[in-house]
Formats: structure tokens, sequence, C-alpha cells
């Protein structure tokens, strides 16, 4: 029942800004942390940042000083403000809800992906 919706992604060239948005529903009572992802081809998913229910956020070193992580509308949007993008942001970015609780159950899920490419 859970489903997390993305958008934002596309084409910026280098320098540039791009704003991440990823939307939760689906009977949600609360989350306890959202967080970013992305995966380049032929390489591993990592975490690019992450925020507690609490406001407590996490970044990875390369994208530190660049990319901000918030969350909106009582906690059920997560947002990636992503600023000075460089081509090695280039990748899949996935959002991934942690312990969202429903009336039955509390799991994580993840969100579709939306590609984000950084051209020279």
């Amino acid at each position: 029942q859970v489903q997390l919706v993305e958008s934002g992604g596309g084409l910026v060239q280098a320098g540039g800004s791009l704003r991440l948005s990823c939307a939760a529903s689906g009977g949600i009572l609360s989350i306890n942390a959202m967080q970013w992802y992305r995966q380049a081809p032929g390489k591993q998913r990592e975490l690019v940042a992450g925020i507690t229910t609490g406001g407590i956020t996490n970044y990875a070193d390369s994208v530190k000083g660049r990319f901000t992580i918030s969350r909106a509308n009582a906690e059920n949007t997560v947002y990636l403000q992503m600023s000075s993008l460089k081509p090695e942001d280039t990748g899949v970015y996935y959002c991934k809800v942690v312990g969202a609780r429903t009336p039955f159950r509390t799991l994580d899920y993840w969100g579709q992906g939306t590609q984000v490419t950084v051209s020279s």
C-alpha cells in the first residue's frame, strides 16, 4: 500500500542545480527516516544523504557542502537540493523510507528511481 513517487530528475550542466522530490503515501502513520541513494552504471548503490524524524542529517563525503536534504508536509515528502553538480554525480537516484509504520506493519520502502545526468 505504501508508495513512493519521485520527481525532479533530468539533464543538467556541470555547476548547475537540481531538486529531487519524493512523496510517500499509503496510510503511513510515522517514519523514522528518509534517505537518498544513487547508483552509477557498474557501481554499487551508495547512500547520498539521510534525514531522521528528529531532523538529524548525514551526507556522503562526496556531496557535503553541495547537497541539502530536507523534509516537508509532515515528513511525508523529502527533498534533495543538489548544487554545484559534477559529472560524477550522474546516476539513478532512489528515495528510501526507513521504518514506515502503517496499521499493519513497519517496513522500509524504495522509490522507483529517477535519472540524474550531469554533462561536462
